[in-house]
């Protein structure tokens, strides 16, 4: 029996009228920032800093966790609610390089680990 597929799943494979659509100043700014930023250039600065994979979950690529932490601040969202918003919105998506929304929950459910470890780590 196959599982019946959301708006998101449908935007993300680009079938029907998604390839149509007029872009929307969200994707507009996105496309401009994507230009903008020096993201090898920040990532170059912030590699030494940022964990490399040993024990437990594979960090996040450095560049995705740039582009959502860009986005928090860009459109003012709390980690729960940038969370929403990559699964709502492809053009935010597609802005933090996932393919699909598959890849989003997959990420999301071990940023939420990590932000629970470090609470714990503060509070202990």
């Amino acid at each position: 029996m196959m599982k019946q597929q959301t708006l998101a799943m449908a935007a993300d494979q680009a079938s029907g009228f998604e390839q149509y659509r007029k872009p929307t100043r969200r994707d507009e700014f996105l496309r401009t920032m994507d230009a903008l930023v020096p993201w090898s250039a920040l990532c170059e600065e912030i590699a030494p800093h940022y964990p490399v994979a040993g024990k437990g979950r594979p960090p996040i690529g450095l560049e995705r966790m740039l582009r959502i932490h860009f986005i928090q601040h860009w459109f003012n969202l709390a980690d729960l609610a940038c969370e929403e918003a990559l699964y709502d919105s492809v053009s935010l998506r597609h802005f933090t390089l996932w393919a699909s929304i598959w890849d989003v929950s997959q990420c999301l459910t071990r940023l939420r680990c990590c932000a629970f470890a470090i609470c714990w780590r503060r509070t202990s």
